[in-house]
């Protein structure tokens, strides 16, 4: 509990706390006699169609001749073209490509160069904070959560907008783009900030470069010295390339479409997805993967495959690491032979290691790949296959980028801010209800009884 109550209040919410836990504790059984989809999805744990959406699709089976659904490599497409043609086309054309992305995604279709020119240009222009905002609202009470202050950020705007309840799309699309292009600064400075009143480390603030790209103005911002390699500001703009978008059934995009069809503003709508995106379930697992692999490179006496599997046994039957059981970084809800965005991330992965001199931890993280699917298999009883998701290297990637781990979410944040805000813009445009799914109520009724009879 919070500070400064006494001893009585916390030993009486503790009480209550364990009659109201007590009182919510539903019997599985009654799940299935209802056959309702825990979580939203099906008992293969494929989620339960709410929506249609044209914004992007992921593809994780297909149907064979005989009409069967089967499991397939995974595909993912953002408004009809592939993520890897995506990335490819950047990389062959030697730029950066999220702001490429970021249009595609906003106006479903790639940009012409003069369309893409001024789409960077227009993003450069709304870069800049309100004035006063970093003194005023990011440097009081540092959050010593990035992603508590980068939602109390967005909040704090919301007074600083004269439309900020007009929900007609020109409006919103203004507000989006104004997120997109602010979201870099409002997570860097609140880092910088946290690190000054918390880890007694020097302030330093620089301002936004219109000459930078998103993934450069990142490094810049962050380091001291503003330096950074080709390498390093391509890979970043890799990484939030492929974090851009995710289906419109994650649960901060879902959470998108459920705020935004209650009409109400784009910076409560989108504060709300940043609360979803901060939990461990979804935003925060490239984190417990890196700190897994710590713990794992002081705990192995040797990376032998031998020593490797017997760890991987022991993380599942919980007696390694924080014996939760998990192997952070394998599996994933849709994805069962492979996550496409992880495969694209490791092939850029091993030229960083060999950069940074950190092929050993690298050989490692291959080994892990390799073997848990074998392990999990093992142990326990799946569905479907089990591949490295995209935190199992996102999370690598931006260690050996030298990015602080209080930095992994928001980063994410940065890049999902542009699939955030075409799924408001397409909840907006297509349906006129509040979205309102049902529950089935299974307590007993019981009389009233007076406070005396108690």
């Amino acid at each position: 509990m919070a500070e400064g109550y006494n001893k009585q209040i916390i030993e009486a919410v503790g009480r209550l706390a364990e009659l109201a836990r007590a009182s919510t504790v539903i019997n599985n059984e009654l799940y299935l006699k209802y056959d309702v989809k825990r979580g939203l999805r099906d008992v293969n744990g494929k989620g339960v169609v709410c929506g249609l959406t044209e914004i992007s699709e992921i593809i994780s089976s297909k149907k064979d001749e005989t009409g069967e659904s089967v499991p397939c490599e995974g595909e993912l497409y953002y408004r009809g073209i592939s993520i890897h043609e995506l990335v490819k086309g950047a990389v062959a054309a030697g730029r950066f490509g999220f702001e490429e992305t970021a249009f595609l995604l906003l106006f479903g279709k790639l940009p012409s160069k003069d369309e893409l020119n001024e789409f960077i240009s227009i993003l450069a222009d709304m870069r800049a904070l309100p004035e006063y905002f970093v003194r005023d609202l990011i440097m009081q009470a540092p959050s010593p959560d990035l992603m508590n202050a980068l939602s109390r950020g967005v909040l704090s705007l919301y007074s600083y907008d004269a439309k900020a309840d007009d929900i007609s799309i020109p409006n919103i699309l203004r507000q989006v783009l104004e997120l997109i292009a602010r979201f870099p600064l409002l997570s860097v400075y609140g880092y910088n900030t946290m690190m000054h009143y918390h880890g007694d480390r020097s302030l330093v603030v620089h301002h936004p470069s219109r000459a930078l790209s998103t993934a450069e103005q990142i490094l810049h911002l962050l380091r001291p010295d503003s330096s950074f390699s080709e390498l390093e500001a391509s890979i970043v703009d890799i990484a939030l390339i492929l974090h851009a978008e995710h289906g419109g059934g994650n649960n901060s995009t879902f959470t998108t479409h459920v705020v935004s069809s209650s009409g109400t503003d784009t910076y409560s709508v989108i504060a709300a997805a940043l609360g979803s995106l901060k939990g461990p379930r979804h935003g925060g697992a490239n984190i417990k993967v890196v700190k897994m692999f710590e713990d794992m490179m002081k705990s192995l006496k040797s990376h032998s495959d031998v020593a490797v599997t017997d760890h991987l046994a022991k993380l599942l039957d919980k007696q390694a690491f924080d014996k939760a059981g998990l192997i952070y970084g394998m599996g994933h809800a849709v994805y069962s032979l492979s996550d496409p965005r992880a495969d694209i991330l490791k092939s850029y992965v091993r030229r960083l290691a060999e950069e940074k001199n950190l092929m050993e931890e690298y050989t490692l993280y291959e080994k892990v790949e390799r073997l848990a699917p074998e392990v999990i298999g093992e142990k326990r009883k799946i569905y479907k296959g089990v591949s490295a998701n995209v935190d199992f290297y996102s999370g690598f990637v931006y260690s050996l980028l030298g990015l602080p781990l209080e930095l992994f979410t928001p980063i994410f944040a940065i890049a999902r801010m542009t699939g955030w805000g075409a799924h408001r813009i397409e909840e907006i445009s297509n349906n006129g209800k509040i979205i309102r799914p049902g529950y089935t109520a299974v307590a007993p009724r019981q009389s009233y009884v007076s406070i005396n009879d108690r």
